[in-house]
């Protein structure tokens, strides 16, 4: 014999999505389809790139004769790690980073119709700039630091050592920056 059961409340029933619902949830979803999949693209090439650097050179590679030249003299593949952020401001910060990366990711989200986030062109901008920050983000919470394997040299000059993530953020702010200098009213 089974229990009897409780009724149902008419508030547990209200919070049950009705079909129509969860329609709009899923077109709402993709309305930011671009964003979506170009994060996505993002961090699978960036976390691909890093497992191939992670499979293939010692932690700590860097300089030669460990490093792999591509161009040598001026790009090399390397195996480095940071604990901060771009050019290792914040050394040793790598979980307030995390939890930066989280904060800024959820007011993403928050704000994204302040944003404009359901234009193309500002979702491509977003879309490498969350593709990026998700990548460093997976590295902080799996390794502890972030891998860096971009080496390039200009002369005497070392540019920081850097990885896909990191580009993507550079170019996603980057077109953010024109995309609101071009339409202030917008951005």
């Amino acid at each position: 014999m089974t229990p009897p059961q409780a009724p149902v409340s008419r508030d547990t029933l209200k919070s049950i999505a009705s079909p129509a619902e969860t329609a709009s949830v899923f077109r709402r979803i993709l309305a930011y389809r671009l964003l979506l999949l170009l994060a996505a693209f993002v961090v699978v090439l960036d976390q691909a790139t890093k497992a191939w650097v992670h499979a293939r050179l010692p932690f700590g590679t860097y300089g030669e004769p460990g490093a792999i030249p591509v161009v040598h003299g001026f790009f090399y593949l390397v195996h480095v790690g940071n604990t901060g952020a771009a050019w290792s401001l914040f050394a040793g910060k790598s979980a307030a980073l995390a939890v930066l990366a989280v904060a800024t990711l959820a007011a993403i989200a928050l704000w994204r119709r302040h944003l404009g986030l359901r234009q193309t062109s500002v979702q491509v901008c977003f879309g490498l700039l969350c593709g990026g920050i998700l990548g460093n983000l997976v590295d902080r919470l799996v390794y502890g630091h972030v891998i860096d394997f971009l080496d390039f040299h200009f002369g005497s000059y070392i540019y920081p050592t850097f990885n896909v993530a990191d580009s993507a953020i550079c170019v996603g702010v980057g077109l953010y920056l024109l995309h609101s200098l071009r339409n202030p009213q917008q951005g």
